[in-house]
């Protein structure tokens, strides 16, 4: 299963997903989704984005952990 990073990274940061929608443009329910970890995909754009707004690697925002 891979796990998703997105909230613990916006919660260091201090950042909310609002915050993130107005620097990086990226849809709101697309960001809502990853917070959550409901999201059953991610685009590589995306992807890419926030690698780069988040100053992190892609292995800092996915994980896999075994089931």
């Amino acid at each position: 299963m891979i796990k998703c990073n997105f909230a613990e990274l916006l919660g260091a940061r201090k950042l909310k997903i609002a915050d993130v929608v107005r620097d990086t443009g990226i849809n709101r329910s697309t960001l809502t989704r990853l917070y959550h970890e409901t999201t059953s995909r991610i685009d590589f754009d995306t992807l890419e984005t926030l690698c780069l707004y988040l100053e992190c690697e892609i292995g800092d925002l996915l994980k896999i952990e075994e089931s």
